[in-house]
């Protein structure tokens, strides 16, 4: 009878996984049953982002990588909060670079540091490197968006793995690519372009990637209207990583008498 039981109410198909045909719960989710998505509420799930973030630059150098964001926060159209960093430094390996819903980040961010804390408590000397975070994000993304509960942001990750430079970026739906240059949000349009032109010149060194990167920042402070002209910027090399202290875009406005609205 026991055996007729197990048969009519078989166990998970393995301990703390989802039943043939169930979702993860994953991550942050542990307390529940593998199978509690069934009982969820749609209605209840975020439809859009509240607090907004807007472009994350990314560019590759000879010798390491770039990013670029600045740190406002929009409530809708008003700039409420104007101190939301959103530059990263993950380890001595990898930066991390967020656009979009600036709670959803928050969520990520704080999931991911706890991460590195475990590693430091293994103490095996081992380290996150940038593929195997870039590829982790792409899996909860795309998690999450199967659950119809997406987190409603984007990411740009960079660092040094086996000695060369690496940029990849994950969007809200988990679609992954690699590039030499990147840019989210209104920059995708606004940005690319730039870093596309001067790219296709030649290799860059460190300065000229950060001086492109104050470039993509001003073009984009005079051009969309959800940028801001305080940003920070990382950089990622074999030495490690850093970011700067959040600065300010010099504005030059004496072309604004010419703008005629009609």
């Amino acid at each position: 009878m026991a055996f007729m039981g197990d048969m009519i109410s078989p166990s998970p198909l393995w301990q703390n996984g989802p039943s043939p045909g169930a979702f993860y719960n994953f991550p942050g989710n542990s307390n529940h049953g593998p199978s509690s998505h069934t009982n969820q509420d749609f209605r209840a799930h975020s439809a859009a982002p509240i607090t907004t973030t807007t472009t994350v630059i990314g560019i590759k150098f000879d010798k390491g990588c770039v990013i670029a964001a600045d740190t406002l926060g929009s409530y809708g159209s008003l700039a409420r909060f104007r101190d939301c960093p959103r530059v990263l430094k993950v380890n001595d390996l990898i930066l991390l670079g967020s656009g979009g819903d600036y709670a959803d980040y928050q969520y990520l961010r704080d999931i991911i540091e706890q991460k590195i804390i475990d590693e430091h408590c293994v103490g095996d000397g081992l380290q996150l490197k940038p593929k195997s975070l870039h590829c982790w994000l792409t899996r909860v993304l795309y998690n999450k968006r199967s659950k119809m509960d997406p987190l409603w942001s984007n990411y740009v990750v960079a660092g040094i793995q086996d000695g060369e430079p690496f940029l990849g970026a994950v969007d809200k739906l988990g679609t992954a690519y690699e590039d030499a240059a990147i840019a989210t949000g209104m920059g995708a349009y606004m940005a690319t372009p730039l870093l596309r032109d001067v790219l296709d010149k030649g290799p860059l060194n460190e300065e000229s990637a950060k001086a492109l990167a104050r470039k993509c920042m001003e073009v984009l402070y005079y051009r969309d209207a959800r940028s801001f002209p305080r940003y920070q910027l990382g950089v990622v090399t074999s030495a490690g990583v850093r970011v700067e202290e959040p600065t300010e875009i010099g504005q030059n406005w004496s072309l604004a008498h010419m703008i005629h609205m009609k």
